[in-house]
């Protein structure tokens, strides 16, 4: 079993049993009030294994499926091992939610939930190992890196926006720790990244 589809089921499983369940949802949802006051730090973990509903679990694990096990590979040719998958997941889950604990650590009714920067870190991850990969966007083929340019941009135009209820703060940041970790890892691979760039697909 990989560490992808390891995550996918801790993850189901939590969130599905969490459902209907809001005394549950409360206590493992990131809760930037409860983290400053009450020192309650598991919940930047324990907030990217609940999700609001099916559409919101389906959507995180499918990206997760299809691009985890790209980076997962890349980690293993590039950094010679699976754990640095594992280290960039989790780290995915806790520094994007950094920004928001500032933002809203003295709000009592804040609260977020999902593992949608852990999933945007795998996805950028993705991104800078394979560029020029084709990614599917509601069946439209598009380039990665791309996809990559407009997501980035569509992040910070909808947090700076808001009242949506989604956490793009989150998103932004998972983005560029997905694109800053396997460099920060090994720096020469932002030769490779660049090299990558120059082939160009057409």
């Amino acid at each position: 079993m990989t560490f992808t589809i390891a995550i996918i089921v801790i993850t189901c499983l939590v969130s599905i049993t969490s459902f209907n369940r809001p005394e549950q949802v409360d206590k493992l949802s990131f809760w930037p009030y409860k983290v400053n006051n009450d020192r309650q730090y598991y919940r930047y973990i324990t907030s990217g294994f609940v999700h609001a509903d099916f559409n919101h679990l389906f959507f995180n694990m499918l990206t997760l499926f299809f691009f985890g096990r790209i980076a997962e590979a890349n980690f293993q040719m590039f950094l010679g091992g699976k754990v640095y998958y594992v280290i960039l997941y989790t780290l995915g889950l806790v520094l994007p939610d950094v920004s928001t604990y500032f933002k809203y650590k003295d709000v009592y009714g804040y609260r977020a939930i999902g593992a949608s920067g852990a999933v945007s870190a795998v996805l950028f991850s993705s991104i800078f190992f394979e560029p020029w990969n084709t990614i599917y966007v509601f069946f439209i083929p598009i380039w990665a890196i791309l996809y990559g340019g407009l997501f980035l941009a569509y992040s910070v135009y909808m947090s700076k926006r808001g009242g949506d209820g989604i956490n793009h703060d989150a998103h932004f940041w998972g983005a560029v720790l997905g694109l800053i970790f396997p460099i920060v890892m090994r720096p020469e691979l932002a030769t490779l990244f660049l090299e990558q760039l120059t082939r160009l697909p057409f």
